[in-house]
């Protein structure tokens, strides 16, 4: 993948989480562990995570997970756990990737097959067709099981990102833009919502 096509990458996240996250910056999963949060994801996916470290680094809980595309089978996954009513998808400038000690994942980080490579060479181990493509299915079923891993591909930032980073949020439909909207606007923060129903497989 070239870094020229990296326009943005995408944090998911639930609306509970959108004031502490810019207070707190995003952070991984184990500096969140001490703040109270509406967590999205997977017990075991989180369960293979915890166990997995990044060879020559440090494990995948003490990274935040950005991934290059949001609209992959985990923000599938999550319409038949909560809907999409009260999700985001957050637009992260590409910037990070210049931050020190981020890691670039081929494919989705718990996967036994990832490779992982420093930033910002390391999107050379992305394929940015199968990243980017609409689907991930495929008559084969091992294919489809790659292609899905590969369209969860990975930037790990350690620790935190800041809220300064946040560029806007993705909603999947009016009514969420006005839910988010009122929720930054009464905190007293400004946040630009916009609806992208592709991102959410409209």
């Amino acid at each position: 993948m070239r870094r020229e096509s990296l326009l943005e990458l995408h944090y998911i996240a639930h609306f509970d989480n959108i004031i502490s996250i810019y207070q707190e910056g995003i952070l991984s999963h184990n500096k969140a562990e001490s703040i109270p949060h509406n967590s999205v994801a997977s017990e075991i996916i989180q369960d293979r995570r915890r166990s997995k470290s990044v060879p020559g680094g440090r494990h995948l809980h003490d990274y935040v997970n950005l991934y290059i595309h949001g609209r992959n089978p985990m923000l599938f996954k999550l319409k038949h756990k909560y809907g999409y009513s009260e999700l985001c998808i957050l637009s992260i400038s590409p910037e990070v990737l210049n931050m020190p000690g981020v890691i670039i994942s081929s494919c989705n980080a718990a996967s036994d097959y990832v490779l992982f490579e420093p930033a910002p060479e390391g999107l050379d181990i992305v394929d940015e067709e199968l990243v980017f493509a609409r689907y991930w299915t495929h008559p084969d079923q091992v294919e489809q099981w790659r292609r899905a891993s590969i369209k969860c591909a990975e930037v790990l930032v350690p620790d935190h990102v800041d809220a300064e980073f946040i560029a806007k949020a993705y909603v999947s439909c009016s009514d969420s833009k006005i839910m988010l909207e009122r929720i930054m606007r009464d905190a007293g923060l400004n946040l630009n919502v916009a609806v992208n129903t592709y991102l959410f497989f409209g």
